[in-house]
């Protein structure tokens, strides 16, 4: 069994659309990055990346004219077909979304059944949990959202 932990940030900006776990989620702001800024699934993919000590995110979708305004999606798929054909299993993920706003609880079972489509796993391996900052920093003030996510994966015998 290994593990893998996973990070992302992005900053809210006006006239863009939200996406978290490749679902499109109504909100004033969308997530600045050169992808779709989909904090959920690109802490996703560090996360699995880390368990198959395979480097970070960065290292396979670079900042190039190739990748700009990919969607995430797109960029998880290819690293969990890697994932599988390494012979290797999800057996949980836990994700803290640490946002002021959009509330998580209000949109959790669709980012949940998202995330199970996309890697193709049960439901119940999932874990979701909303998390605030009190009010502090760019978080707090509404300027950002962020992600981490651990995740267990064991290779199939």
């Amino acid at each position: 069994t290994f593990f893998g932990i996973g990070f992302d940030i992005h900053r809210l900006i006006k006239n863009k659309k939200l996406y978290l776990a490749g679902v499109r989620i109504p909100f004033h702001s969308g997530l600045k990055g050169h992808s779709d800024g989909d904090v959920i699934l690109h802490a996703i993919i560090d996360a699995i990346l880390g368990a198959l000590r395979k480097k970070d995110i960065g290292t396979y979708f670079p900042n190039t004219k190739r990748y700009k305004d990919i969607r995430s999606p797109k960029m998880l798929k290819p690293i969990i077909e890697n994932l599988y054909k390494s012979n290797y299993f999800i057996n949980n993920l836990d994700i803290n979304l640490i946002c002021e706003q959009p509330k998580v609880s209000k949109y959790r079972d669709k980012i949940i059944r998202s995330i199970s489509n996309l890697l193709d796993i049960d439901k119940n391996v999932i874990n979701l949990k909303g998390k605030t900052v009190e009010k502090l920093g760019l978080i707090g003030k509404e300027k950002a959202i962020a992600c981490e996510v651990i995740t267990s994966i064991s290779k199939y015998d």
